[in-house]
């Protein structure tokens, strides 16, 4: 049971964390090191502890999940020199393809990218039709208004996290079951 305590807790440590990192990057259009940092973190904490006590089911081996971490920073990566995401985007979206086997990598990348396709739209209107009278200084939206071509795309990355947790089975009763314990012979659940 201590062990789906800490998975959950972990869990819910990096949808907190992408919850912070829209906050700042729609604030100041930039997203804070320390957030990928925790989010790594809290995947290496659930995934350590999955691994010690033997719980089968939620996750993938681990050269599965550094896979698709490899594969997201060499997609940011050229979307960072292609000046299409910031460097800080990019380090925040690789420490949230840790949670995801290759298999479920997709899943994440195309949430992500429907989320971010809704924000680039978003900034098409803020910027034409400018609807905010005083937006805060230095915030995405006064960026936008002012003409700049600008998406918070940590906002994107957090959703697209948040989706592909559901769709890779995170919160089903398949995963949150294999951590109770199985009852054998003269054992009683």
């Amino acid at each position: 049971m201590i062990v789906l305590i800490i998975f959950l807790i972990c869990v819910f440590i990096s949808l907190g964390v992408g919850v912070l990192a829209g906050a700042s990057d729609i604030k100041s259009m930039t997203i804070p090191n320390s957030y990928s940092v925790y989010v790594a973190l809290s995947f290496a904490l659930a995934y350590a502890a999955v691994a010690f006590l033997g719980v089968d089911g939620v996750f993938s081996s681990l050269s599965s999940h550094l896979l698709s971490a490899g594969l997201m920073f060499g997609f940011t990566f050229m979307l960072f020199g292609l000046r299409m995401i910031g460097a800080a985007d990019s380090k925040f979206g690789t420490a949230c393809a840790l949670w995801f086997s290759a298999r479920d990598l997709p899943v994440f990348i195309v949430y992500m990218a429907c989320a971010g396709g809704v924000l680039a739209l978003a900034s098409l209107v803020i910027q034409r039709k400018k609807p905010f009278a005083a937006p805060a200084q230095g915030s995405w939206i006064e960026q936008v208004q002012g003409g700049a071509s600008k998406v918070p795309y940590g906002v994107a990355i957090a959703i697209g996290m948040g989706f592909a947790f559901v769709k890779a089975g995170y919160f089903s009763t398949s995963v949150l079951s294999s951590f109770l314990p199985v009852a054998g012979e003269g054992q009683a659940l």
